[in-house]
């Protein structure tokens, strides 16, 4: 028995040793176009899902009323469009490339049947947006917006992502992409443009 309380040990300070020497070797990847550490995706999710098991909240104390929405997707234009997209599919250029990558929120799969498949993050609970909304996700760019954004502001957009498969009408309409300024038509010249030209 004491063996093999001594092997664990051994096994152990091996293990801790090693993953020690590699961080501080410089070897470990930290650039955003790095490929991730071994098992660290896997670690980050699991982490991530256990948390928002224990403390994202269950009830959701509001509607998922049509004002809700809008105004859900006022405050998603302003602050999240620029890293998960907007409707219709118009991904963000930045999100793609983040590492890890920022859900393209409405990036709805071809053939979507919502019976069966999911996008975005319309598979998780409000009460779970809600919680990444406010607390922000460690190492992935996603901040908090609990001293950005008011209660009610947040639970709209997690209102809003979590039904992003079945919004009226309107709300698609407030979440579409804002057309680009037209250029101004080239008026008639001016007297002294005219004079101009006539001296040259």
């Amino acid at each position: 028995m004491g063996r093999f309380i001594l092997g664990v040990v051994v096994g152990f300070l091996l293990i801790a040793g090693g993953a020690y020497i590699y961080l501080t070797s410089g070897a470990a990847p930290v650039a955003a176009t790095a490929q991730p550490m071994p098992f660290e995706t896997y670690f980050a999710k699991k982490a991530l899902h256990l948390r928002l098991q224990e403390s994202a909240p269950k009830v959701v104390p509001i509607q998922a009323t049509t004002p809700n929405l809008l105004e859900g997707a006022k405050v998603y234009k302003q602050d999240c469009e620029f890293c998960h997209g907007l409707g219709s599919n118009d991904l963000s250029p930045v999100g793609p490339i983040m590492f890890p990558h920022a859900t393209q929120l409405f990036n709805r799969p071809p053939n979507f049947n919502p019976a069966t498949m999911h996008f975005g993050v319309t598979d998780n609970t409000p009460g779970e947006s809600y919680w990444k909304i406010k607390n922000g996700i460690r190492l992935s760019g996603m901040p908090p917006f609990e001293k950005l954004l008011t209660d009610q502001q947040m639970w709209d957009v997690a209102l809003l992502v979590a039904d992003a498969a079945k919004l009226p009408p309107e709300v698609n309409t407030a979440l579409a992409p804002t057309p680009a300024p037209a250029a101004p038509a080239a008026g008639p010249a001016t007297p002294a443009s005219s004079k101009a030209a006539k001296k040259k």
